[in-house]
């Protein structure tokens, strides 16, 4: 990327990890204030069986991503993927992996 490009997609990462950040410690304010425990067993059971599928699902898609990149260095002499594209790949589906179980489990649990 050049310099302009990336001082704006950096700018609209650090303004997206703010907004998060803010969003999740009002979130945590309020629940406190409210005077419910924050997680009960059903969401601490939820929460695990939900990260336990996500970890899974992301390992599993890591090593099928590391083949496919060794099978295209070594037939094609050129790599599939950069490092930074595959770890952004990876964190980003083993993240919504976990949101995506966890809202899955919570509605199947009701």
């Amino acid at each position: 990327m050049n310099g302009i490009s990336w001082l704006a997609v950096s700018g609209g990462i650090l303004a997206t990890i703010i907004v998060i950040g803010v969003f999740v410690v009002w979130r945590i304010a309020r629940e406190i204030r409210s005077g419910f425990p924050l997680q009960d067993e059903r969401t601490r059971l939820i929460t695990g069986k939900a990260a336990t599928f996500a970890f899974y699902i992301g390992s599993y898609f890591m090593i099928a991503m590391m083949l496919v990149n060794i099978l295209y260095l070594e037939f094609l002499d050129t790599p599939l993927l950069d490092a930074g594209y595959a770890l952004v790949i990876s964190v980003l589906v083993q993240s919504l992996s976990f949101l995506g179980f966890r809202y899955y489990f919570n509605v199947k649990e009701e």
